[in-house]
């Protein structure tokens, strides 16, 4: 069975799909850094299944090939099977005659991705003036029933932000109520649920609303996921990655230290190679490090999460002083699941401090890409040659947990 991704970011949704058997036709997405991260991980399946992997070893590992030495081992359709174009009507013909193209002629059984989450999204919505209305991206999903229309799925998997839920047209219209209408339209019954990470054994409080959507007017065929929580804290994630100062690490190969235990195994997070990349860590200030450290003490000594305010003067940089008051927070390493990895990870770290008061930095992008669930081989692009932290993180923050996804991916392959 196969799909196309839309709005595919890094690839976290397909990568879930990918291990639970379905073939990706083609991946659609606007950013290049994005869009570099998704040929190079197709190139990684694909070596793969030549039993040929050593190239990519070679590219991530100490970089003895270039980028496009590595896609080179790709046949032209699996090339061209990453369309980086933004979705909307000046594009879709495009994109649509190069799907025609890649599918050979086969129907395409699924359709997976969702739009980008900012305009529902609940926090994008306090910072914005205008509440996120009239911002273009509030309408993606017409876009993406116009692909529901084209190539008519037997299904389709949407994901997006809790705050669909709540999000209004300035007509006091429900978005998701919009949606729902449109996908029926389009000759879908459409069923919807918000998803924990952590039930699905992400070391993560991250909700999600989900939608599934079946071709024909079927109803009650949702999957009923269960609980599937991991019975360990979040410090398992870093169990076993040498430990760093702030502006130490590296972005290619970085060898393990002894694991006795088995979450990083049975959550594919470790997965066959004996080292990882991109375990680099940001520099800090020395005002940002101290106000680190605080934020641990207070945490390890009390169970106490820092407040803002409660920083001594000289410490204090923002003038705002009544919303994201704790925007310096702890990645606890004893509770069992860590704050939601967001986007916004790509701008600062300090709402993403290591638990480690010795080590006194923010994660690397390995340890948030382990909060996501991404396995150890999975590497993040830039849009150039040179590796970046920001582009990274940003993808990380954006993605479907894999271990999430992969667990959807089967409930939805058994309606099949």
């Amino acid at each position: 069975m196969n799909f196309i991704d839309l709005f595919s970011g890094a690839g976290g949704l397909s990568e879930g799909f990918i291990r639970a058997g379905f073939t990706p036709i083609a991946h659609v997405e606007i950013d290049k850094a994005a869009c570099n991260t998704l040929l190079t991980r197709t190139a990684y399946y694909h070596l793969k299944g030549q039993n040929n992997i050593q190239p990519y070893i070679d590219y991530i590992q100490k970089r003895n090939i270039n980028r496009n030495e590595l896609y080179s081992h790709l046949p032209e359709h699996k090339r061209n099977s990453v369309i980086n174009l933004p979705i909307g009507k000046e594009n879709n013909k495009i994109i649509f005659d190069k799907i025609d193209n890649l599918t050979r002629k086969q129907f395409v059984d699924l359709i997976i991705g969702g739009p980008p989450c900012q305009a529902y999204s609940i926090v994008g919505r306090s910072r914005d003036e205008n509440k996120m209305v009239g911002d273009s991206r509030n309408f993606l999903f017409i876009e993406y029933a116009k692909f529901l229309e084209r190539f008519q799925p037997k299904f389709f998997v949407f994901e997006n932000v809790v705050g669909l839920l709540s999000a209004k047209t300035n007509k006091g219209i429900s978005y998701l109520k919009m949606m729902l209408d449109l996908f029926k339209e389009k000759g879908y019954s459409t069923e919807y649920k918000v998803l924990e990470a952590k039930n699905f054994g992400v070391l993560q409080n991250r909700k999600r609303i989900i939608l599934i959507g079946k071709k024909g007017l079927e109803k009650d065929f949702y999957p009923d996921f269960g609980r599937n929580e991991a019975n360990i804290s979040v410090s398992e994630i870093f169990k076993d990655l040498p430990s760093l100062q702030a502006g130490e690490g590296d972005f290619f190969a970085t060898r393990y230290n002894k694991y006795q235990g088995s979450y990083l195994f049975d959550s594919h997070i470790r997965n066959g190679f004996d080292f990882t990349t991109q375990h680099i860590a940001r520099p800090h200030t020395e005002q940002d490090k101290e106000i680190y450290r605080i934020a641990v003490d207070k945490w390890n000594c009390n169970q106490e999460r820092l407040h803002y305010n409660d920083l001594p003067v000289r410490l204090k940089t923002h003038k705002n002083t009544k919303s994201f008051t704790d925007r310096f927070k702890v990645v606890a390493g004893d509770c069992r699941c860590s704050q939601t990895v967001v986007a916004h990870i790509a701008k600062d770290g300090h709402y993403y401090i290591h638990p480690d008061k010795k080590q006194n930095r923010s994660l690397t992008p390995r340890e948030a890409a382990r909060l996501q669930t991404f396995p150890d081989d999975f590497y993040f692009e830039g849009v150039a040659e040179k590796p970046g932290r920001t582009a990274a993180f940003k993808q990380i923050g954006n993605a479907v947990p894999p271990l999430m996804a992969e667990q959807i991916a089967r409930s939805i392959h058994k309606l099949f």
